[in-house]
């Protein structure tokens, strides 16, 4: 998988995935509406509102980028009917020939990172059947535990041919609590980034291995060393946007063969029609999904504007 999504973010030239994280408050309201008329103001009816604005924005994006990142939260929120929203975005989006990194953040040890990997990633057994439950392409993966609540997830990507994002220093403000910690003159995020790498040397693709990490936008002077630390990680960057990151921030992220980072934007995005910008163009409410697309034609001329001018400095 991490040769196909390679192979994506070269084809549309835009090594861009969009969040589809999407709060109620971001629904327009005759979504709204015309869920809750049929299901009522219940998390049937929510389910129902964010899955018909997901597969309004697929829809108007799936041609431009390689990739989406649903996240896992926003769906569980609304119990069962949440968690089948989230089910049926997954393979909406597979059916547009999008790869899905599931945004899950699972990771726990044993038997139970194991459940976690099978149900993400892999397959379940089912009497004499093996079958798949969400079927990502990848998943995000918590290291806290260590090994034992990563390698689970490797050998799942081994057997399937898929991968995992690992947390290495995250674009929360907070994030330097525990991963900036001075450890053996190190901070934290360096020794999880060397660990990220060394897992990775099993598990590679073509130019890329299936072990890639996940560093913010909002720390590009930490992007720049783990870049080194893990120059054969794919690292996905979330932060961009709405968090501040810019694409002058993210030219670190990726190697000098312009590849090897895939950038995240969730509601810059998927709730682009509230932004004055792209009002005064006339997209509103009744024409959001307009207004995420040109969110995302900007965003790949920002990146690929930033990447141009570092490759000329």
């Amino acid at each position: 998988m991490i040769n196909q999504l390679m192979e994506k973010i070269q084809k549309t030239n835009a090594p861009i995935v969009v969040g589809l994280d999407p709060m109620l408050s971001y629904v327009p309201e005759h979504i709204q509406k015309k869920a809750f008329s049929e299901y009522g103001e219940t998390p049937a009816g929510a389910a129902e509102a964010v899955w018909q604005f997901n597969r309004a924005i697929v829809d108007a994006v799936c041609d431009l980028i390689p990739a989406v990142k649903p996240q896992i939260a926003m769906y569980e929120q609304f119990g069962v009917e949440g968690v089948k929203a989230f089910q049926k975005t997954v393979d909406y989006c597979h059916d547009k020939g999008l790869v899905v990194i599931g945004d899950v953040k699972r990771g726990d040890i044993g038997s139970t990172s194991e459940a976690y990997a099978v149900g993400h990633l892999g397959k379940v057994s089912v009497g004499n059947r093996r079958c798949t439950a969400f079927d990502e392409d990848f998943a995000t993966v918590n290291p806290y535990l260590g090994s034992d609540g990563v390698l689970p997830f490797i050998k799942v990507c081994k057997e399937e041919k898929k991968g995992i994002f690992v947390l290495v220093k995250t674009s929360n403000p907070s994030s330097g609590e525990f991963q900036d910690r001075m450890t053996d003159g190190r901070p934290l995020y360096e020794w999880v980034g060397e660990k990220v790498a060394e897992w990775g040397k099993d598990c590679m693709g073509d130019s890329y291995s299936y072990v890639g990490a996940v560093v913010g936008a909002t720390y590009p002077r930490q992007g720049k060393a783990l870049r080194k630390i893990m120059p054969k990680s794919l690292i996905l960057v979330p932060g961009y946007g709405a968090q501040g990151g810019k694409g002058k921030d993210l030219v670190h992220f990726f190697n000098k063969d312009g590849l090897g980072a895939i950038v995240n934007s969730s509601r810059g995005i998927i709730a682009a029609y509230k932004q004055e910008a792209y009002q005064a163009k006339g997209m509103t409410e009744e024409n959001f999904a307009d207004a995420s697309r040109a969110a995302v034609l900007d965003m790949k001329k920002d990146i690929a504007d930033a990447l141009a001018a570092a490759k000329k400095s």
